[in-house]
Order: C-alpha cells, then structure tokens, then sequence
C-alpha cells in the first residue's frame, strides 16, 4: 500500500513539473487486446489541457453463447519523451455486464460489475493523423460472481486511432 501511495505522488509531481505539450484534441480508433473477453474495444480520446485527457473505451461481445459489455473512462496524463513518441500515465473505472447463454437450467450465470483501472502506456503521434500506442491497465473488479469478484486482470493492448 505504501508503494502505490509513493507512485501516486510521483505521478501526480510528474505531472505538475513536465513540459507542456499539443496533444490531438479528439482521437477515435480501436483498442485491440484481451480486455477480460471483451475483445476489441471502440476508444475515443478528449483532449482536457496541454498534456491531460479522457479516454472512453466500450468493448461488447454478441456470440452464441455469450454476451457482454464493458465500459471504461479514464483520466490521462501525456509526457513527451522525444518527438511523437509519449508515455502516458492515467486512473479510471468502468462497468460492464455478461452472461453466459448455456448455463444448466437454474443457474444464473451472469454478473454486472464495477471495476477501478490504472493505465499506462507510450504512444507515437505520426505526421498524418495516426496515433499508435501499446498500453498496459490492472483493472480490479467487484461484482458477485469470480467472474470479476476481488479479481485482479492485466490487459495489454494495441491501440489505433485517427486524430482530428
């Protein structure tokens, strides 16, 4: 607990002392990684200031036998660290829905949860309106089912985006 107090407040020092910077105002692409079964997700990116911003993801899966959403926000903190190239630091939550359609008869085999999120990650900006980035986001759930129940899920990703 003392460590993640420590690099909070590294964070948050980071953030007060980096150089300001142009981020894109909007960006809107794809987040393509495991997501906990969610698959690709939508993303959208909402410049706040000089080197902050939201990001919203929605990832759903519509199968035969299972169906499910998840919704993340998260709020961003971008440093330059040479020419397009960022790393980018953020905290968030969500909250998604699932259910699994061939469950024995008298089991409810479905959950909606909430779940908190870190991020981070690094980020090219190319001279055309492309932004790629790689990210990493522990996310810990709380829900009723083990599903989501107390668990901790890793979810690395690809993203790509078009800035506008």
């Amino acid at each position: 607990m003392k460590k993640l107090l420590l690099l909070s407040v590294a964070l948050l020092g980071f953030t007060f002392a980096s150089n300001a910077q142009d981020i894109s105002n909007n960006a809107i692409g794809l987040r393509l990684g495991d997501s906990d079964g969610f698959g690709a997700e939508i993303s959208y990116q909402h410049a706040l200031g000089s080197n902050n911003r939201l990001e919203v993801d929605l990832g759903w899966r519509d199968g035969k036998d299972f169906d499910g959403f998840k919704l993340t926000g998260l709020y961003q903190w971008v440093w330059n660290i040479d020419g397009g190239f960022n790393w980018y630091a953020g905290v968030g939550g969500g909250l998604g829905s699932y259910s699994f359609d061939n469950a024995p008869a008298g089991v409810d085999d479905s959950d909606t949860f909430i779940f908190a999120a870190g991020d981070i990650g690094i980020e090219y900006n190319f001279d055309i309106p492309l932004l790629i980035s790689l990210d990493f986001r522990p996310e810990i759930g709380f829900g009723d089912d083990s599903f989501k129940n107390n668990d901790l899920d890793f979810d690395i990703a690809l993203g790509i985006r078009y800035q506008f």
